[in-house]
């Protein structure tokens, strides 16, 4: 079999004529035979949302990739490849996430898939791309069933995970404040999966449940919820709500003049969720997992590259979720760098177990990918609302920083079941 005689598409639309996917499955050597020319382009397809619930954070993340992909190409790409990209609207919805994932790999020839802050879409992609073995880069949703229950051999978690932020906050908040919680959970999965973690740490230390409330995506009233909170009166309130119903929650909490009134965590602060609002609306602590203003070598130069590529973005300075979206693309080709080829099951082995410095990351902490989960092990950071800023944009005062092995997600291990090599389709992008 000549690999000049085929192209990835000819060969992916050649099995859809016959019948599925199923032929494409099977040990390491060729089930698939691509394009194999050297000046080819590498072609990523980028799954961020530019609607629904987590637009703003989509086109942050979306930054984020752009950015890595072209600091690489003008260092002269991968193997001496130029990278190219094309980008989908995943919509916020998991069903778009899956089609979109579709179209990205059997028409755009993408041959790396890069993208998400919706878990429930995450893990539609994800599934896709276990199918076809394409290597996918959840850059943004936390979810720990993410890297648990619905974790792949080609999908590597990028961001920390409601777990990870729990461990890093739950127990000072029993110490700080008590331990009578109330949970205000989105009514999804990330929402759903966070809630859990939060019980189980609140129960570990001590703590208890008085009432949970859960509050459907795309909610914008928060009334309810907050009466039943006022008349609770809880020594915490978990919040696991994001994306623009946490913009509306913020606001309505401030109105009411609760922020300070009650503890508030809210399990992740997403950057794009939160800029721009007024200094009111940031009560409570947060997880993150980078700051622009954390004082380590190269942050400021990473600041300074974002300001210079995107000058007219209103956010004007980078957050957690553009880092994350340029971490995962350019470690993304990196290991295609280190593997020596597209090779997907190379690369997948590049990126298992991979240690990250903490200089590399900007962060306080070495990084390692978990080889038996997939998902990044990280720094974490607890915040709150700077009332002593230097300058416009430096809201956030940096409370913590917890090293990846004190609040490792350890659940995930158990629950997480990779496919083996030979179950992945094998193919060279």
């Amino acid at each position: 079999m000549s690999n000049s005689k085929f192209t990835r598409r000819g060969v992916l639309r050649t099995v859809a004529a016959a019948g599925g996917l199923t032929a494409f499955y099977g040990p390491w050597h060729h089930n698939r035979v691509y394009a194999q020319a050297t000046d080819k382009p590498i072609r990523i397809g980028l799954t961020s949302d530019a609607s629904g619930q987590y637009a703003n954070s989509g086109a942050s993340d979306r930054r984020g990739m752009l950015m890595a992909v072209a600091e690489a190409n003008a260092a002269g790409g991968v193997l001496g490849r130029q990278i190219e990209t094309t980008h989908l609207d995943t919509e916020t919805t998991a069903a778009t996430g899956s089609r979109v994932a579709e179209r990205m790999i059997t028409r755009e020839e993408c041959g790396f898939l890069v993208g998400a802050v919706s878990s429930g879409v995450a893990n539609a992609i994800s599934q896709v791309a276990q199918r076809y073995g394409v290597i996918y880069l959840n850059t943004n949703s936390s979810s720990p069933t993410e890297s648990g229950e619905n974790c792949h051999r080609v999908k590597f978690v990028w961001d920390g995970n409601g777990a990870n932020f729990s461990k890093a906050s739950i127990k000072n908040s029993i110490d700080a404040y008590g331990g009578d919680f109330m949970l205000l959970t989105n009514d999804y999965v990330w929402g759903h999966d966070t809630a859990r973690a939060t019980r189980a740490l609140i129960d570990q230390y001590g703590g208890s449940v008085s009432d949970e409330i859960l509050v459907p995506q795309g909610t914008r009233d928060f009334t309810a919820a907050l009466l039943k909170i006022q008349q609770a009166n809880p020594n915490v309130v978990a919040a696991a709500v994001g994306g623009d119903d946490q913009i509306a929650l913020r606001q309505q909490v401030a109105q009411l003049g609760m922020g300070d009134k009650i503890a508030w965590i809210n399990n992740q602060q997403d950057w794009p969720d939160i800029y721009g609002l007024p200094a009111d609306n940031l009560f409570g602590v947060f997880g993150t997992t980078w700051y622009y203003k954390l004082d380590l070598p190269g942050v400021k130069d990473f600041v300074g590259r974002y300001q210079a590529m995107y000058p007219e973005t209103s956010m004007r300075v980078p957050g957690n979720v553009f880092y994350n979206g340029y971490m995962a693309t350019k470690n993304l080709i990196s290991a295609i760098e280190r593997a020596g080829t597209t090779n997907n099951i190379a690369v997948i082995k590049q990126l298992e177990g991979h240690v990250m410095s903490a200089e590399s990351r900007m962060q306080h902490h070495d990084a390692v990918i978990d080889p038996n989960t997939h998902q990044v092990q990280q720094s974490i950071y607890l915040a709150t609302g700077n009332t002593a800023p230097t300058e416009e944009d430096d809201i956030f005062k940096i409370l913590t920083s917890s090293a990846p092995e004190d609040v490792r997600d350890e659940d995930s291990l158990g629950s997480c079941k990779l496919e083996s090599y030979d179950d992945t389709p094998t193919f060279d992008a």
